[in-house]
This record gives C-alpha cells, structure tokens and sequence, in this order.
C-alpha cells in the first residue's frame, strides 16, 4: 500500500515536471518564432521606397524620424530599413518603428553623417539564426558565395545609389583602426583603404580610392574571440540590376522554412522529454504491481 503511494506520487511528480517542461518548450517555439518574424522585417516592406516614388517610406519616417535609408544586398536575405540614433546603443533592441525588439535594428554610427557623405560609413547590425538582419554577412566568408555577391543598393536623401562590395573582413571588435567612421584628410584615407585590404580575408579590386565613398556592414561572428564581420562597399551613382530577383520571388515562405529549421532542436528536445517522461512512469507503474 505504502509502495503504490510512493509509486503515486513519483508519478505525479514526474507529471507536473513533464508538463512545466513542455510548458517551457512550447513557449520557447513560440518566442523564438515571434522574434524571427520581428527579425524578417516583413512588417517593413510595405514601406520599402520604390525608384518612382518614394511617398510610402515617407510615411514611414513619420512613425519613426530616425529612419534615414534602405539597405539591400543582393541574393541575400538584406533588405531592411537603415536608422541612425544619438549613440550606438539604442536600435541593438530597438526595431525601425521605435518599438523594443530584440532583433534591433540596422543602424548607422552615430558618428557618420546619414546622408553618407562621410568617406567611410558603418552600418551595424545583429547576426541572427535564418539568416535574418546582419545573418547573411558571415557567408560571405565562403569564397564562392562572396564573389557571386557583387551587388547591392542603398537608398538615402531621396535618391538610390549601387553598393559595390571589394572586401571581406574579419576582425576584432576593438579594432578602433577599422571602427573609426568618418576618416578626412586624403593621406588618412589613403591609409584606410591599404588597412582593409591588408586585413580583407577577400578582395576584390575595383579600383576604389580615397575619393570614393565607403560603406561597411559590420556583424558580431562567434569565430574568433570578441570576432566581427564587416563586407566593405562603394557608393556608386550606377544602381545595378538585382541578378537574384527571381529567387527573392521564389523565397517568401522562406520564413516558415527557416523558423521551422531553427526550432527543431527545441522541437525534438520537447519529444524527447515526452518519451522519457512516459518511460519513467510506465516502469514506476511496473514496480508498484
């Protein structure tokens, strides 16, 4: 009698433990989902400035002043709008409409001009699971994938310009010599552009000089201690045709596709509880026969 009690008991314990963990899992599917979607950036494209008219991002910018620009990179999941606050810390939890969000923002150093008449601008952002945000940056550490990525485009101060990509870095994020936007003088500009290629694990000669103007997107990397990835552009006035647009057609379940990907492990962690918990009380059951 007193061993069926125990037996009880430990069932019920596991019970509620298998409950408070499904509890937990399904909670995490359904956060770690809702943050993705949030980091998408699907709500945003509706304001997305198009070449003929630009009165959407306009309204956009009255929900939100601090937006400045659009940023999109081609054959990649970049394709977000770009903001600029008083310091560098506001957009990392910040999205493009104000609200608190933990995908952030893409956003411009405080430092640089946001109409990008600095030589070199920095543009930051978070490297986020499904390639969402800054998550494309890291492959472009593939050889093949950084060179059949060449292009992108860069709306700012009512008018387009072309991205044209020359290097791949990676680098310390206390690497105050490549994180110093807003380089003047020609001979320190000139020193600038030797330091990228000098430190580019990839690059491309396209004959960019100090007269040029410099974009880089810069992304957190786990593959080195405090490790960043930066993709180094010029400004052009030439805005070339996207190559990918067909793919980007064929990708707007990618969203589904990569959420589910991302949360599998959260997803087979939860059956797996499930079956050990029903293990567990099947032989406790045994034992009190």
């Amino acid at each position: 009698m007193i061993l069926r009690a125990i037996n009880s008991a430990a069932d019920t314990v596991m019970l509620l433990i298998f409950l408070l963990l499904l509890a937990f899992g399904i909670y995490a599917v359904w956060d770690a989902r809702i943050v993705q979607q949030e980091a998408a950036g699907e709500q945003f494209r509706q304001y997305r400035p198009a070449a003929e008219d630009a009165g959407t991002f306009e309204e956009f910018r009255q929900i939100n002043p601090e937006v400045f620009g659009w940023l999109t990179v081609y054959g990649t999941n970049i394709d977000y709008p770009l903001v600029q606050a008083e310091d560098n810390e506001k957009y990392l939890n910040t999205s493009a409409d104000g609200e608190y969000s933990l995908s952030g923002s893409l956003f411009l150093d405080f430092r640089n001009r946001n109409d990008l008449s600095d030589f070199n601008s920095i543009i930051y952002g978070h490297h986020m699971a499904g390639n969402v945000m800054f998550g494309d940056i890291g492959s472009f550490k593939d050889r093949e994938y950084f060179e059949s990525r060449m292009y992108g485009e860069l709306y700012c101060d009512g008018q387009y310009y072309g991205l044209e990509f020359f290097a791949f870095l990676e680098v310390d994020a206390y690497n105050d010599a490549v994180y110093h936007p807003a380089v003047t003088g020609e001979a320190q500009q000139r020193d600038y552009l030797n330091m990228l290629r000098e430190q580019a694990l990839y690059y491309r000669e396209i004959g960019v000089d100090y007269e040029d103007r410099v974009v880089l997107l810069s992304t957190c990397t786990s593959d080195i201690t405090n490790g960043r990835h930066i993709l180094a552009g010029r400004l052009t006035d030439t805005v070339k045709e996207d190559p990918f647009q067909e793919e980007a057609a064929r990708g707007e379940g990618l969203l589904a596709e990569i959420s589910l990907t991302s949360l599998l492990p959260v997803i087979c962690a939860v059956g797996v509880t499930v079956f050990l918990a029903l293990v567990i009380i099947f032989l406790n059951r045994r034992r009190g026969k």
